[in-house]
């Protein structure tokens, strides 16, 4: 079985309060608090870990987050590349009446040594995993030299020179960036807000999201996936057109879209090394992201319990979004 390699440039001590109920501008206290080491290719390192497929997370990390990294129920996943000074930290609020609210650090810059060491971790654990996909997860941080953001086009580059498959899963001008670079990306994973700002369009029906996808699939992505919150996921390839859906009880909406990008990967991964399964990763990918949703913490840390999916080929284009997005 071929190997997944994660890489989160941008790493974070994620810290949950559950609260029950948040009152802005007073004092809140938390009825429970947990601490853990994250980052979106951490959480979808742990979530393929649990289904049994061989992963490794490559990430920077500051001195301050080596204790949490050795402690982790995941050190064994954990590629650390030491950064020095702190680690971004993000936070979650949890209250009954409002759901998850979201503080997040912005990503902290990244010295040239520190980033060409990355690279070089990178390349060591494709090849030692014989890796067929390489995930690139997060927020891109700046180098700290040029002030540019991170050359992360080039890790793509020497991924596909490799014949590693790439994931992409970004927002903002880095997600901008990477379809610029659209030849070099297999799979690429924006949710429903972050795809109808990249492309403009106002996204409120199945079908406004089918035609969305379908402008960066034709711009060279093989495998366009958009997560699409409690509306489920929708995924378009070169096969077809799918959407997926599972129902849970919302606790905490974080790392969701983690949870189901891992169900992809695993999911897809049939006993044709040369194929992707899009249908079956799809439905995988809906019902670890409806767990998620339905535990408090950020990464998934079971699979027991995970509902059963709905899958539809070629679904009705009318069907209007319970959660629209806006460019």
């Amino acid at each position: 079985m071929s190997g997944i390699v994660t890489v989160t440039p941008a790493a974070a001590i994620d810290r949950t309060y559950t609260v029950s109920q948040l009152r802005f501008g007073e004092v809140n206290r938390a009825s429970a608090v947990s601490t853990e080491l994250s980052g979106k290719g951490v959480n979808v390192a742990r979530a393929v870990a649990l289904g049994g497929h061989p992963v490794s997370a490559v990430l920077p990390l500051g001195t301050d987050a080596l204790g949490l990294a050795e402690s982790s129920a995941s050190q064994g996943l954990l590629v650390i590349v030491p950064a020095g000074g702190r680690t971004r930290v993000n936070t979650t609020l949890l209250d009954r009446e409002s759901g998850t609210t979201k503080i997040n650090q912005s990503p902290l810059p990244l010295h040239t040594a520190v980033w060409e060491a990355l690279v070089s971790q990178v390349d060591t654990e494709i090849t030692r995993l014989a890796a067929d996909w390489l995930v690139v997860s997060g927020s891109l941080p700046h180098i700290v030299e040029s002030d540019l953001m991170v050359p992360f086009p080039d890790l793509l580059r020497k991924a596909q020179q490799r014949g590693v498959r790439v994931a992409i899963d970004t927002a903002g001008i880095a997600l901008e960036t990477a379809t610029q670079h659209l030849d070099l990306v297999t799979l690429l994973k924006p949710n429903t807000h972050e795809l109808a700002e990249l492309t403009g369009r106002p996204l409120r029906s199945i079908g406004d999201v089918a035609g969305a996808a379908a402008e960066l699939h034709r711009g060279g992505c093989d495998v366009v996936y958009v997560s699409m919150g409690a509306d489920g996921a929708l995924a378009l390839s070169a096969d077809g057109l799918w959407h997926a859906r599972a129902r849970a009880t919302v606790v905490n909406t974080a790392g969701a879209g983690d949870a189901s990008l891992a169900g992809f990967l695993v999911g897809s991964s049939g006993s044709d090394p040369s194929a992707i399964d899009v249908p079956s990763g799809l439905a995988l990918a809906a019902s670890w992201g409806a767990l998620a949703v339905s535990q408090a913490t950020t990464a998934l840390t079971s699979l027991d319990n995970a509902p059963q999916p709905v899958l539809v080929r070629d679904p009705d284009p009318a069907t209007p979004l319970g959660e629209p997005a806006m460019p």
